[in-house]
């Protein structure tokens, strides 16, 4: 694939021919410096109108895709609140970010999220540069940002004020908190040259379920503008190792600016899960400092059954229970929660030896067991729920896996690590008693790639076999894919499994 090319320092759009249209600039620039030494003046004059030309008419930015993943955490629920470590890795449920450059005339900058009902657009001329670009306030792509400026969120209120304002309040401030953070973002690296575009999301994974949906959101923003200014020169698949850990630590930093702005103070791990696929283990010792984390970059990716029970979770609540619970108990919740830390190390340890393998029966139940002891501690910790253990149930009925609840608890979601070779009817069988009892139900992967990129946005194998070299995915054929399958069918995987020619990953291995 190719894509922009790196330029160190630089914050504004590039006027610029594309690099990979061709380049006969250069080659004829040399040939009319040559001209203009034997032939005089007028050749001078004629290579200028030359170049006048070529600069009005160089080519847009084509509409590409950026794509990121969910997660999920895979062990140390709540332990990881009071110290301990924890394991999140990436699922391959993931959101798709359609960037489309409007012509120079079109000075509009527009969001539209279609599955929250979200559209804004704004005029990128009145936008507050000023103080963005201000030598106290701007950044540059390579900066680490670790908080939000006030005065920078003071100048983008009147922006956001108008967003959605015939929503109800719970929408509108969902509308508003997107609108915000995205402009923080778009302010801090672009800059008033910027072309006008539209950004168009769509997205198969669960909101408020903790599988990281908003980082998803600010990993594919953030790759996006970070493409849209140059400052990526990948991925490619003879990128080195080392340029591509560089690369999707830019990409993170800015996506973490993002979620600082909706959440406050956030971990961080959604938004590097999301970035760099695979998993992690993290630890936050003190709230006043980043968390360690730790990145699996060999984790191996394990088939996953991810169950959605319905009822809504409150996080803050559970950890409260937890707290209280400790308050009341210090000794003996601090050994429950020493034991899940041990599990989670444990656990690590085990995927990172050498002899792990992803697809033998005894690796897999080595991790599943460890699986259903998590679940155990966190049961006994009260942060379960009825809709949980009915999962639970179905699943061992059935035989086919190990099943833990995800997050927080109190609802919200569980996995299930499926055994090896189980039947399509068996699988059938709990899928139709899972609808009958209302629940959502995910066949995915867990551990697979971070972001990734679509560079042009044209499918070498697309679906249509009469479109020859590929077909394009405008923005017509996205907003119409109807539902998670219509949406990866368009751009994605063939049933939650497969790469489709086309998109390429950062990928880092140990």
């Amino acid at each position: 694939m190719t894509t922009p090319r790196a330029t160190n320092g630089h914050n504004g759009f590039h006027s610029e021919s594309e690099p990979d249209s061709p380049s006969t600039t250069s080659t004829s620039g040399s040939e009319a410096s040559i001209n203009d030494l034997t032939n005089g003046t007028s050749s001078l004059r004629l290579n200028r109108r030359r170049n006048m030309v070529r600069k009005k008419s160089s080519p847009m930015m084509p509409a590409f895709m950026v794509s990121a993943p969910g997660k999920v955490i895979v062990f140390g629920e709540h332990a990881v609140v009071h110290g301990k470590a924890a394991i999140a890795a990436a699922i391959s449920l993931r959101s798709y970010l359609l960037v489309t450059t409007s012509s120079k005339s079109k000075r509009l900058v527009t969001l539209t999220f279609p599955d929250i009902d979200f559209n804004h657009a704004w005029n990128i001329d009145e936008l507050p540069w000023s103080i963005f670009s201000h030598p106290d306030k701007k950044k540059s792509y390579y900066d680490l940002v670790t908080a939000i400026d006030a005065e920078l969120v003071a100048a983008i209120q009147p922006y956001v004020a108008d967003v959605s304002p015939d929503k109800p309040s719970d929408i509108r401030k969902i509308h508003q908190n997107s609108a915000g953070s995205f402009l923080y973002m778009f302010l801090s690296l672009g800059s008033q040259s910027f072309p006008g575009c539209q950004y168009t999301l769509r997205s198969t994974i669960p909101i408020g379920a903790g599988l990281g949906s908003s980082a998803t959101i600010a990993v594919c923003l953030s790759a996006a503008l970070l493409l849209q200014l140059r400052t990526l020169s990948g991925p490619h698949p003879d990128q080195p190792h080392e340029e591509a850990r560089i690369q999707l630590e830019r990409i993170n930093r800015w996506a973490f600016v993002y979620e600082m702005f909706i959440h406050g103070n956030p971990s961080g791990v959604d938004n590097t899960v999301s970035t760099q696929g695979k998993a992690v283990v993290f630890q936050r010792t003190d709230y006043d400092r980043p968390p360690a984390v730790r990145p699996l970059w060999d984790f191996p990716t394990l088939p996953l059954l991810l169950v959605d029970t319905k009822v809504a979770k409150s996080t803050k609540n559970e950890v409260d229970k937890v707290a209280r619970l400790k308050h009341a108990h210090p000794k003996l919740v601090g050994s429950i929660l020493d034991a899940v830390d041990k599990v989670t190390q444990t656990s690590a340890d085990l995927m990172e030896e050498d002899d792990f393998d992803a697809e033998s029966e005894d690796s897999l139940r080595r991790v599943g067991e460890l699986m259903t002891i998590n679940h155990g501690l966190l049961v006994s910790l009260g942060v379960s729920h009825p809709r949980l253990e009915r999962v639970r149930e179905l699943v061992d009925h059935q035989g086919i896996g190990w099943t833990k609840l995800t997050g927080a608890g109190g609802g919200g979601c569980s996995i299930t690590l499926l055994k090896p070779g189980v039947s399509r009817e068996k699988l059938d069988t709990l899928e139709e008693q899972l609808d009958r009892e209302g629940f959502g139900k995910f066949e995915t992967a867990l551990g697979g790639d971070g972001v990734g990129v679509l560079w042009p946005a044209v499918l070498k194998n697309g679906m249509d076999e009469d479109h020859e070299g590929g077909m394009e995915i405008d923005l017509e054929k996205f907003l119409s894919a109807e539902g998670n399958e219509g949406v990866e069918r368009l751009v994605g995987v063939h049933g939650g499994v497969g790469e489709r020619e086309g998109w390429k990953f950062w990928r880092v291995e140990s």
